[in-house]
C-alpha cells in the first residue's frame, strides 16, 4: 500500500506455503483481501509476489496472467515487486544452500528472471515502478573464477534487457552468498551493470553492518537501493546460545556470525555447526527471520532496533516485510497468518509515521 508520496509498503508472499500457480493464487485469495480490509480498506493494497520458476512459467500460460490482473483490480490489490531469489520450492522440505540454485551461471536463472519481468510489466499499475529482487549471484563455495565471470555476464545481460523499462533488478547480499555484504557487492559491481540493490535488514544485521555506514557506502558508490526488505535477525550473548537449539530447523540456512571483544568476526554456515563449535566471543547474530514486532525471546533478542534504524535511513520507494519462517518457528511464537502479518505492518507504520 502507498504510505507516503510514492512510498509503497508490502509483505512478501513467500510466507505462504504453496506449490504450483493455483496454490499460490489460493493463498492470495485467502489472505490478501482480509489484510486489505484490515490495513487499507479505502485504498489499494500492495502485494510482494513470490513465484518459483515453475509457477512463473505456469502464470504465463493461456489467459492466466490477464485473469490474475483482473482479480487484483477487482479486489483493489496491486503488485509492484517480486521476490526472484528462491527459484524452487521454499516450504516443507530442506532448502538450505539450494535456495541459490539455479544460480546466475545458468540460463534458467536468466530465463526465470526475464519471465518475472514479463509478469511484473503486465501487473504494474500506471505510474508505479517495479523491482525484482534476486540472489547474490550464487552460493559462494560454488564459484570458481570462471563461474564468477559467467554469473557477472548473465546479470549484466538481464540488466541490459530491463534498461529503459519501469522494472529494476535488485541484487540481494546474503551471508555466504557470493556477495555476502554491502562491501563485497560494491567491490564487485561492474561499471556497465544497470541494476539496484535489495537491502535486507536481517542480512545486514547478521554481517554486523551498521545501517548508516552501509547505506552511505552505497550512496558514495552511486548504487541505488531499489528495494528494502524489512526483517530482523536473532541476537544474543554467547552465554545464552543453548536457547538457540529450538531454532535449528532442517529447512533453511541459518548462518551465524560471532563478534569478539576486539571486533573480529567469525562465522558458521548454519546454526547446528555454530552450536557444535567452540566459539567464544561476546555476541552472536543468526540469520533467522523472526517476527519484527517482537524484541525479546527469553534470553534472546531480535535486531529490531537495527531494523528501525534501517527504515529511518534507507532511501527507496519499495519496502517489503519479509518474515518467511512462521512455519518453522517454535510453537509458542506462532499465530494466525493474518494477525501476524497485520502486526508486522502496524509495527512498520509506527516507525514510518
Amino acid at each position: 500500500m502507498e504510505v507516503g508520496d510514492g512510498l509503497h509498503l508490502t509483505y512478501c508472499t513467500n510466507i505462504h506455503p504453496a506449490v504450483g500457480w493455483e496454490a499460490v493464487l489460493d493463498s492470495l485469495r485467502a489472505h490478501a483481501p482480509a489484510l486489505k480490509a484490515r490495513l487499507s480498506p479505502d485504498a489499494p493494497f500492495g502485494i510482494g509476489l513470490r513465484l518459483s520458476g515453475a509457477e512463473s512459467a505456469e502464470l504465463l500460460e493461456g489467459d492466466r496472467l490477464a485473469e490474475f490482473r483482473g482479480w487484483l483490480d477487482r479486489e483493489g490489490l496491486y503488485v509492484f515487486t517480486i521476490n526472484g531469489f528462491p527459484h524452487g520450492t521454499f516450504h516443507g522440505q530442506p532448502v538450505k544452500a539450494d535456495v541459490h540454485a539455479p544460480d546466475w551461471r545458468s540460463e534458467e536463472r536468466v530465463a526465470y528472471t526475464l519471465r518475472l519481468a514479463e509478469i511484473l510489466a503486465a501487473l504494474l499499475p500506471d505510474g508505479v515502478d517495479g523491482t525484482i529482487s534476486t540472489s547474490p549471484l550464487s552460493y559462494k563455495p560454488w564459484l570458481d573464477d570462471d563461474g564468477w565471470a559467467l554469473a557477472t555476464r548473465n546479470v549484466v545481460r538481464v540488466g541490459d534487457e530491463l534498461r529503459g523499462t519501469r522494472i529494476a533488478l535488485a541484487i540481494e547480499p546474503e551471508a555466504d552468498g557470493a556477495l555476502a555484504t554491502v562491501e563485497e557487492l560494491i567491490r564487485w559491481w561492474p561499471d556497465q551493470l544497470d541494476a539496484t540493490v535489495c537491502f535486507d535488514a536481517c542480512h545486514a544485521a547478521v554481517a554486523f553492518e551498521e545501517p548508516d555506514e552501509a547505506l552511505d557506502a552505497l550512496d558514495a558508490a552511486g548504487i541505488r537501493v531499489g528495494k528494502a526488505q524489512l526483517s530482523a535477525a536473532l541476537r544474543l550473548p554467547v552465554v545464552a546460545r543453548a536457547e538457540l537449539e529450538r531454532f535449528a530447523d532442517p529447512i533453511y540456512l541459518h548462518q551465524v556470525t560471532q563478534r569478539s571483544a576486539d571486533g573480529t568476526l567469525q562465522s558458521w554456515p548454519d546454526l547446528p555447526e555454530a552450536l557444535n563449535g567452540n566459539g567464544g566471543g561476546e555476541e552472536w547474530r543468526v540469520h533467522f527471520h523472526v517476527p519484527i514486532f517482537v524484541e525479546r525471546y527469553g534470553a534472546l533478542e531480535s535486531t529490531q532496533d537495527h531494523l528501525r534504524r534501517c527504515i529511518e535511513r534507507v532511501d527507496t520507494r519499495h519496502l517489503e516485510i519479509e518474515t518467511y519462517t512462521w512455519d518453522v518457528l517454535p510453537a509458542d511464537l506462532k499465530a494466525s497468518s493474518v494477525d501476524s502479518i497485520a502486526r508486522e505492518y502496524e509495527w512498520v507504520l509506527d516507525v514510518i509515521r
